[in-house]
């Protein structure tokens, strides 16, 4: 299959025997436009008749794991209702396709986890951080509902309280922080990410392939009890694109101040 050819805001390499290398790339801080976060959401059905898989290892390009959307696609969607509709559903599989994919699926992240990176990062099996990383959630700056991957993943991998403090004050964490609340699975120095990440995921290659995916499939049927709780979220969060909050925002994230929201 062509990978590249199909989806040409990826890259794709084999840098151990069974593990799959994917590395976001593109836009400033690989932010995600509209093609980046369309091919993320439907690569993983292609990835399931990719010979050879037993592993994925997610990254970012240039030291940075991926700053969310971008203005360009938020700008889509606020020009176009169908678009809109295309990038709520989107923003679903974007969540659910690394959780419903067999394999093991490891996150190397490194600089920035914002927003839909962050979604894609903390829907990895195993997410490999750095100390220094930084790591936000983001909605509730933009002005719109923590949906995308909040409200499904953060109370289970947190708790509750640490889930309402840092999604409704929109607070970051750094990736020792992270690790220490129960967030990501490893911390390490931030030169050793790469390094770390591609050590779990030929571990995982190397494997029981059924037992793994079995093993996968059901620990995340934890996630799967709550997904009416993730579609309210991501409507809720949708719902939000038409209002005045996101125009307040939308401005001061450009601006680079504080929002004061109406």
């Amino acid at each position: 299959m062509d990978l590249e050819g199909r989806y040409p805001s990826l890259s794709f390499a084999w840098p151990r025997p069974g593990v799959l290398e994917i590395t976001l790339a593109g836009e400033k801080l690989n932010a995600l436009g509209p093609a980046a976060h369309r091919e993320l959401a439907r690569v993983w059905r292609d990835l399931e008749g990719v010979e050879g898989l037993r592993a994925v290892l997610l990254r970012g390009a240039g030291g940075v794991f991926s700053a969310g959307g971008s203005f360009g696609l938020i700008e889509e969607m606020r020009a176009s209702r169908r678009a809109l509709l295309r990038v709520f559903r989107e923003a679903r599989e974007l969540v659910l396709g690394p959780l419903d994919f067999p394999r093991p699926v490891v996150a190397a992240v490194e600089g920035v986890a914002v927003g839909a990176g962050l979604a894609l990062a903390l829907a990895a099996d195993i997410a490999v951080v750095g100390k220094k990383a930084r790591l936000l959630d983001g909605h509730l700056r933009l002005g719109v509902a923590a949906g995308d991957h909040a409200v499904l993943l953060w109370p289970l991998l947190v708790g509750m309280a640490k889930a309402k403090y840092h999604l409704l004050l929109n607070e970051s964490l750094s990736g020792e922080e992270a690790e220490r609340l129960g967030l990501v699975a490893l911390a390490v120095e931030d030169e050793k990410v790469y390094e770390k990440a591609l050590e779990v995921a030929e571990r995982l290659a190397q494997g029981p392939l059924e037992a793994l995916s079995h093993t996968k499939h059901a620990l995340n049927r934890w996630y799967r009890s709550f997904l009416p709780h993730f579609d309210l979220s991501l409507a809720l969060e949708f719902w939000g694109f038409s209002g005045e909050e996101l125009e307040e925002g939308l401005r001061a994230l450009k601006e680079k101040r504080p929002p004061e929201f109406p």
